[in-house]
């Protein structure tokens, strides 16, 4: 049995140089903290796309 490739994590480019983000890796299954890496959750393709199209509707602003 071989070893599963490492995830490739990556945030997004509108992050710029900060560390409050959230990083995805290629595979889009799951998320992580950029500040907590050891942590990750595992979302589905469908928590995935639930994700994006909160995220692409402002819904996770702070007030």
């Amino acid at each position: 049995m071989t070893d599963a490739a490492p995830l490739r994590w990556r945030k997004s480019s509108r992050s710029g140089s900060t560390s409050d983000c959230v990083e995805v890796p290629h595979t889009r299954d799951r998320l992580r903290d950029s500040k907590h890496t050891a942590v990750e959750l595992t979302v589905g393709q469908d928590g995935w796309s639930a994700f994006l199209a909160t995220a692409k509707n402002d819904g996770f602003t702070s007030n």
